[in-house]
């Protein structure tokens, strides 16, 4: 199989990538194709020290940060009404602070992890999330970013991206719970 069929293999798995991270198609379109272009133009220097996907997925994320730059630089400054408030999570929590309820027994994460309907069950809860709590959580979580770097991606301060990232755990928490553990939380 010649190499450009083989890095082409992974375009669906990248694009779900991309989408889940960029929430728009066009741009997670253009970022897979710019990651597939480079991918082709390096592929001599890819030692196959790691799987072809781990060696796409990390082009991918540069391109992804790259375009998030690029889109923070450009955007007008907006206002943060899309994201939700702490009376969003007061329902979570008793006046002292504890939980209202205490988060559901994972009783095997690591087995979860490897079945498919646990990312399908993430996915749609991550697509639930206001769009700068998703992508905060995203770029921390899944790409490994540092606070620094999130905050000049999305243009926020450090105080703000540390709240966007608590909200959008205990959002996917609520979710999860609801969604893939089947015990319904009230909003």
């Amino acid at each position: 199989m010649s190499q450009a069929i083989e890095i082409e293999r992974h375009r669906p798995y990248l694009l779900k990538f991309a989408m889940l991270q960029l929430r728009d198609a066009s741009a997670a379109e253009d970022a897979v194709q710019e990651t597939l272009l480079a991918a082709l133009q390096g592929v001599q220097g890819f030692a196959g020290q790691s799987a072809l996907r781990t060696w796409l997925v990390g082009i991918l994320k540069h391109k992804i940060i790259d375009h998030l730059r690029r889109q923070s630089r450009e955007a007008p400054l907006q206002s943060s009404d899309d994201e939700f408030s702490l009376e969003d999570l007061d329902g979570l929590f008793q006046s002292d602070g504890h939980y209202s309820e205490s988060p559901q027994s994972w009783t095997s994460p690591d087995e979860a992890l490897t079945q498919k309907k646990f990312f399908e069950a993430l996915e749609v809860c991550l697509g639930a999330l206001p769009d700068k709590s998703a992508k905060a959580f995203m770029m921390r979580e899944v790409m490994g970013m540092e606070t620094t770097d999130i905050c000049k991606a999305l243009g926020i301060t450090s105080t703000n991206c540390w709240v966007l990232l608590y909200r959008a755990r205990m959002a996917l928490r609520a979710c999860l719970e609801a969604g893939w553990f089947g015990v319904a939380k009230v909003s």
